[in-house]
């Protein structure tokens, strides 16, 4: 009853960051003056319990809350499990720093997954933009994409059995939509493994590695033999990235109502238009501009001219800037917008500087400049403003 009444309580939240808070019910353990349980302070069925957990006996990882006063028999203690130190494995370690170098805020991996969901869509010609429009099929092929644009992007070298070679030793990568849901094959038990989830809904990514020991894997197997790692071997994992930022997917974090208005606004050009009406002030990724333009040159229906959506917005006051360009970047940034990366755009209310004007400034490379404006405030402006500046990409 203890161990299911703590596994209740703390499983749930396992391991997501650095520490896990929760409660257990005390059966008469003591503590010491400064607050901190040691193993010979706990009843035997409290301790077995918070092993299962993936807890420590030791004091240094298990801690009572000061406040909550001495535990006495039918309280509950307030409980938090810090993460256990990693084993020492040189050849992990070695890895993580190889990956570490490549890509060390995480950017770049988190371009690549938000590129492999966008390559599995394929919006431009099937108008998918959600993970529950996908076949089964599909969404089974996911996995493999990611292991093959990962080693595209970084240049992995090939393992002899497993998928990699990452700083001389072999890796096998494995991407699950849940986090502890990779299935390791047999020839992966003893060895090292990338293991990768993204959130699509959530925006958020994470990536580890962790070497799957055969004591760290469950018991049970599906019919492939394949299994998959236990709470101590998630433990275990030395995170890259844990619950990093994907970059979003504009359409799919849009009500469901703005998204069919913009789908339903009739042609290419008037359809990416409303889409960055909706969408002020939030960045926009290339691939929701080329699922709603059914296009994938992008550039010409957001570009000026006839053919682009910036001469009409510009004559309802919003400003597009692309992350393409730097000078667009600084406009974002000085009208107070946030500032889109190189496959991002973003729009903008706006009204041209009127003499009197003391707040900030977008300077185009015509001379001319806008003001940032409330929704109330906008104003049309000269599409001028974007000049014919091409350099600094």
């Amino acid at each position: 009853m203890l161990a299911t009444k703590i596994a209740h309580q703390l499983h749930g939240g396992l391991y997501p960051d650095d520490t896990v808070n929760g409660r257990a019910v005390v059966l008469g353990e003591r503590t010491r003056p400064d607050g901190e349980l040691a193993s010979a302070d706990l009843a035997p069925e409290t301790l077995h319990a918070l092993r299962d957990l993936g807890a420590s006996s030791s004091s240094s990882h298990l801690r009572s809350t000061p406040e909550a006063g001495p535990p006495r028999a039918g309280n509950v203690l307030d409980v938090t499990l810090l993460p256990l130190p990693l084993p020492e494995d040189d050849a992990r370690d070695s890895v993580v720093r190889e990956m570490e170098g490549l890509d060390p805020d995480g950017t770049i991996t988190g371009q690549v997954l938000r590129d492999t969901f966008d390559q599995l869509y394929d919006g431009v010609r099937t108008r998918r933009y959600r993970w529950d429009q996908l076949f089964k099929t599909e969404k089974t092929h996911f996995g493999t994409l990611v292991e093959i644009n990962l080693q595209r992007q970084f240049e992995y070298g090939d393992g002899d059995k497993l998928d990699y070679r990452i700083a001389g030793h072999e890796v096998d990568a494995k991407y699950s939509q849940g986090s502890g849901g990779w299935m390791l094959p047999p020839e992966a038990v003893g060895e090292l493994c990338m293991v990768i989830t993204a959130s699509d809904r959530e925006s958020t990514f994470s990536v580890g590695v962790v070497r799957a020991s055969e004591g760290l894997l469950n018991a049970g197997q599906n019919r492939d033999a394949k299994r998959t790692l236990s709470a101590a071997g998630r433990a275990t994992i030395a995170w890259l990235q844990k619950d990093a930022p994907l970059p979003p997917n504009t359409l799919l974090h849009m009500p469901e109502s703005d998204v069919e208005a913009v789908l339903d606004a009739g042609a290419g050009t008037a359809r990416v238009s409303e889409l960055f009406r909706r969408t002020a002030g939030r960045v926009v990724g290339r691939a929701a501009v080329a699922t709603v333009a059914a296009q994938l040159d992008v550039t010409r229906r957001v570009r000026g001219g006839q053919s682009g959506s910036r001469d009409p917005l510009a004559s309802e006051g919003i400003v597009v800037l692309g992350g393409a360009y730097d000078w667009q970047r600084d406009a974002a940034r000085d009208l107070g917008l946030p500032v889109p990366r190189r496959t991002e755009y973003v729009a903008g209310h706006v009204a041209p500087v009127q003499e009197g004007w003391d707040g900030p400034v977008a300077l185009g490379p015509s001379g001319l400049s806008l003001r940032p404006a409330a929704p109330d405030d906008r104003a049309p402006f000269d599409p001028l403003w974007y000049g014919e500046r091409r350099e600094n990409r």
